[in-house]
């Protein structure tokens, strides 16, 4: 009888008829079921099949009790306990496999997914890292990776999940949208719509429907994102909100979706209190910490431009507490308030240190890039397009460039910054030619242009910079510090480091004074060719200062750069939050926008006095 049936049970499996296989091995004695592999193996998966995983996770575990050795065995308990919640079971399982047969790639792919799920990001970035090195072809773990990597704003390996894998295959709508989506931040506009352009959709109706409303909601965003309103407009006109029960629980990441893209379009058209509600909508009903922080951010802007400073305060300071959380899994240790977020303000060269460096000959005056720096939101976005507007120069957006040789010195033992002293002629030409490389990805059409650097804090790497490229052209961007701070407090900044750093104004001001302090004692050892660009006398004189720069940088014909805006809404996608203002000239606007939250600086106003009383600003 137990073989007739065994024999029914492989039959029914291979027939595809999951009902038939539970209800036959429910027909055997427990004793016999739980020593009989087959029927325990068909019974467990035929109870996933059917979506009882709980009970599916039970068979299966009675099933690697009966043939521990498995590796496959605790595969399939492990995605049927993920599937039943049960995520430390899911993870032991998947350990216990990977113990087994360590150098299969799906193993690890399958942890990156379950720490994935869990927002363990690290672990995921980990665990995808490994499948990608056993198998480099592995298109889903390189996506996976990528999207883990984004989680933790880890650029260069997103950079190297993302290189092995183009042209993406056609992706399940959920990936298709998070590809996209980073994508998009990375300035790939025409890749993220073909990923969308390309997204499996669900095969009944209703699914295909609210896919298709989902698709419409991101490609508005990306249009925007580009500075395409109609095209974005067009976009948001093709989900019939009418026919969508929004107060319903249902889709509710459909409902994420068409909030964000209206609340951004609403920013863009000006009408700040309808992109409050949709913010606010989204933040009542946001499953994660990550959600949350997002929909807090911009309500807290949207409230900002309606001045209500109380009100918006309150709102950055609710995103500040939500972003923190969903870095705890990212960054812990950036997560304590003592922590340091930009440990590099500590690096300095003295001018004994300085004057022991071997001598190096200097590259040719047209291959110095021209270095624009300052800290992040004092106009260094403004100024970027301003050169590349004109026909000599071209920017490529923010890249972390001089940090990625900085990696690649201490990769091979040599610390930074005391091992510049002792660099060879031949190995600053192989990391020149290492920093040429990486340009050439972004912009391969360089050509005899002059390049654009614009990284804000490439101010903590001066040593660098004067090491490699001695005679550069650096601009300091300067802007009043309390305004600096405000419109840094009230960005979510992707960058784990930075993002802790603005948690809270006195956290921020202490990093704003360190790196400063750290960038005078560098400036005063190498004495670099430095223009200071401050905000305010620019939008105030602004031919007088447009002249200032064409001196310094010896430009003849000054008139191409007055035309940025125009300039800017023609190039589409501007990598930085400052992508809509910088196509809207030269204004007034965000000069002294802190004195309406002077109370809230009060305290940190002691912190900022000798930045303030160096650059001559009031408080």
């Amino acid at each position: 009888m137990i073989e007739q049936i065994t024999a029914d049970v492989a039959q029914a499996f291979r027939s595809g008829d999951m009902a038939r296989v539970v209800a036959l091995v429910e027909l055997l004695p427990a004793d016999a079921r739980n020593d009989n592999e087959t029927a325990l193996l068909a019974y467990g998966l035929a109870l996933h099949s059917l979506r009882r995983d709980r009970e599916a996770a039970a068979a299966l575990r009675q099933l690697v009790q009966l043939k521990p050795d498995v590796p496959e065995y605790w595969n399939n308990l492990a995605i049927t306990a993920q599937q039943a919640g049960e995520f430390d079971a899911a993870e032991h399982a998947l350990r216990r496999a990977i113990a087994f047969a360590p150098n299969e790639a799906q193993l690890h792919y399958h942890l990156g997914l379950l720490h994935a799920q869990q927002q363990h990001w690290q672990e995921a970035r980990a665990s995808q890292f490994e499948a990608v090195r056993l198998a480099p072809g592995y298109v889903d773990a390189r996506l996976q990776g990528a999207l883990a990597c984004h989680a933790c704003g880890d650029v260069p390996g997103e950079d190297a999940m993302l290189q092995g894998a183009a042209p993406w295959p056609p992706q399940a709508l959920d990936q298709a949208l998070a590809l996209a989506n980073v994508l998009s931040t990375r300035g790939e506009q025409a890749r993220s719509f073909a990923v969308l352009d390309q997204a499996i959709l669900p095969s009944d109706a209703p699914s295909a429907s609210v896919a298709a409303w989902r698709l419409a909601a991101q490609r508005c965003l990306l249009f925007e994102r580009s500075n395409q309103l109609d095209q974005a407009d067009a976009e948001l006109a093709k989900i019939p909100f009418d026919a969508i029960a929004l107060s319903s629980d249902a889709h509710g990441e459909l409902h994420h979706d068409i909030w964000h893209a209206r609340a951004q379009l609403c920013v863009r058209h000006g009408d700040h209190a309808a992109a409050a509600q949709w913010w606010q909508a989204m933040l009542d009903r946001a499953d994660t910490h990550a959600q949350r922080a997002a929909a807090a951010f911009g309500l807290a802007a949207a409230l900002d431009k309606l001045k209500l400073p109380a009100q918006a305060l309150a709102a950055i300071r609710l995103a500040h507490t939500e972003q923190l959380e969903s870095l705890r899994y990212v960054a812990p240790r950036l997560v304590d308030a003592n922590a340091q977020s930009l440990p590099m303000v500590e690096q300095r060269v003295s001018h004994r240190e300085h004057d022991a460096w071997s001598t190096l000959p200097p590259p040719r005056a047209e291959e110095n890039p021209v270095f624009v720096v300052g800290f992040p939101r004092s106009g260094t976005t403004l100024l970027e397009q301003m050169l590349d507007a004109h026909p000599d120069f071209r920017s490529m957006d923010e890249r972390a460039f001089i940090y990625d040789l900085l990696e690649r010195m201490e990769h091979v033992g040599q610390p930074y910054p005391a091992g510049l002293a002792d660099l060879t002629a031949e190995e600053a030409r192989m990391l020149r030619e290492v920093y040429d490389g990486l340009v050439a990805q972004v912009v391969p059409d360089l050509g005899a242009k002059r390049l654009v650097d614009k990284n804000p804090l490439n101010m903590l790497a001066l040593p660098m910079i004067m090491r490699l490229y001695p005679e550069a052209r650096i601009i300091m961007c300067l802007r009043h510090p309390c305004d600096v701070l405000l419109s840094c407090y009230f960005l979510p900044f992707r960058s784990p480091s930075f993002a802790t750093l603005c948690s809270t104004l006195p956290r921020l001001a202490r990093g704003y004074v360190q790196v400063f302090e750290q960038w005078f004692a560098n400036a005063e050892v190498f004495a670099p060719r430095v223009l200071e660009w401050r905000y305010e006398s620019v939008v105030e004189r602004f031919d007088e200062h447009v002249a200032r720069l064409s001196h310094f940088l010896g430009i003849e014909d000054a008139e191409p750069m007055k035309r940025y805006a125009e300039h800017a809404r023609g190039k589409g996608f501007i990598s930085t939050p400052s992508y809509v203002q910088v196509t809207q000239g030269v204004n007034r606007n965000a000069v002294n926008r802190w004195h309406a939250y002077r109370e809230a600086f009060e305290p940190v106003l002691p912190i900022l006095r000798p930045m303030l009383e160096r650059f001559g600003y009031e408080a």
